[in-house]
């Protein structure tokens, strides 16, 4: 019995570690040529042009994570048994939601022309809007896949799209130098990502099946939908503090060190929730493999604390080195939003852990603590200046998500040791 547990516990070691090389081998190759090509735009591009791209993304953002309305959260923890009819019934709710918030998408857009006469980021997040009719198709696939631990495979997907991306930005902007050049390739690697989804996965739909309950489906959703919407509020909504109060240029700046820097780290930082998730879902939450999790998260902890510091102490070396003399001016933003770092890895592992163990609604009120303060932060530090307002949003998201993640770590080893007792 001991050596059975002992060989569950090395093989769950491996599915872990497996799943965080998979994301950590394509997030890094995905961020050297992201780097490269923000090289490229600072080099292009001035801080206004940079801050009218910046804009159009940010609200882009803002309203693509309407799209992530829980559904697949729901195939992933499914039972076998359940499993094809949710699919059936997640492919319907997938397409009539996606258009409902590629309408959203529009609405914004007439609002930004009509109201705040931005012409050009109208234009641009109109077209954007087209994204959202080639997600429904692939969607249920990259579930299955995620449900299926096939993580490496959902990880490869996403950085072929994401690279190709940024290569097609890098190419368009040396030929263009123009906002439309970091736009344009959003839409157009949309198909690619569909297409190597479902060749991934061959999933269809199949009435034989029957159909989950979408009322049910809908409801488990809800909760994981309003914490994802906060989340990217926290991400976005910060670059529209900036651009409200103290202009695109400074936007253009703001966007060019968080991309050079805690972006980096933020998406790291996701990715340790997404493969740790179907981890704690599959595995009932057993203690016996509580020392496996701990050992992840540790290591995670490690890495993300000595990547943050390299951000802050080589930020003076290498920005002008590789990005040009006129981002010097960024250097202290990048230190100041790298302090970041260690907690969105503590809010992943968190957030994980509580839709794993069915608490999704208490998720979705710490996110939206954390992003009132956070924000609440920014906007006070703002009237006093850019370094302020990047400085605010810092303490807000560490203050509150380090609290949280340590009340959590020590109720789940109590809960434990009661377990095990």
């Amino acid at each position: 019995m001991i050596a059975a547990i002992s060989r569950k516990q090395q093989s769950n070691k491996r599915s872990i570690l497996h799943g965080l090389l998979a994301y950590g081998s394509a997030e890094l190759v995905n961020r050297i040529v992201r780097i490269l090509v923000v090289v490229v735009i600072a080099r292009q591009l001035v801080p206004e042009l940079v801050g009218v791209a910046a804009l159009t993304l940010s609200l882009f953002e803002l309203t693509r994570v309407l799209a992530n309305i829980g559904v697949g959260q729901k195939i992933i923890s499914a039972s076998d048994d359940a499993l094809e009819s949710i699919c059936n019934s997640a492919i319907g709710i997938f397409w009539f939601w996606c258009s409902m918030v590629a309408v959203v998408q529009l609405l914004v857009a007439g609002v930004l022309f009509l109201v705040f006469h931005q012409t050009l980021a109208a234009q641009m997040l109109a077209v954007l809007s087209g994204v959202y009719f080639f997600m429904p198709g692939g969607l249920v696939q990259c579930f299955r896949l995620m449900r299926a631990q096939k993580l490496a495979t959902v990880a490869k997907i996403g950085a072929t799209q994401t690279i190709a991306d940024h290569l097609i930005t890098g190419a368009l902007i040396l030929a263009w130098a123009n906002p439309w050049a970091i736009i344009l390739p959003k839409l157009l690697t949309a198909p690619l990502w569909l297409i190597m989804m479902r060749r991934a996965e061959s999933w269809s739909a199949n009435p034989l099946h029957g159909f989950a309950n979408r009322s049910e489906i809908l409801n488990f959703g809800a909760a994981i939908l309003a914490t994802d919407i906060l989340l990217a509020v926290r991400n976005n909504l910060d670059k529209l503090i900036i651009s409200g109060l103290l202009g695109v240029s400074a936007l253009g700046s703001y966007y060019f060190a968080f991309n050079a820097g805690i972006g980096i780290i933020g998406t790291l930082a996701t990715a340790f929730g997404t493969v740790i998730y179907p981890y704690l879902c599959n595995q009932n939450r057993q203690a016996d493999d509580a020392g496996a999790l701990k050992l992840i998260i540790s290591a995670g902890i490690l890495a993300f604390g000595a990547l943050s510091a390299a951000q802050y102490f080589l930020a003076p070396i290498y920005v002008p080195l590789i990005f040009g003399a006129k981002w010097v001016q960024a250097i202290p933003l990048i230190q100041i939003l790298s302090l970041a770092g260690v907690p969105l890895l503590l809010g992943a592992t968190a957030s994980a852990y509580l839709r794993a163990h069915g608490k999704a609604a208490l998720d979705a009120w710490l996110g939206l603590i954390v992003c009132a303060v956070a924000l609440s932060a920014m906007f006070v530090g703002a009237h006093f200046g850019l370094t302020q307002a990047a400085a605010g949003w810092v303490i807000g998201t560490v203050l509150i998500i380090t609290t949280y993640s340590i009340i959590l770590a020590t109720r789940s080893i109590y809960t434990e040791q009661e377990y095990s007792a």
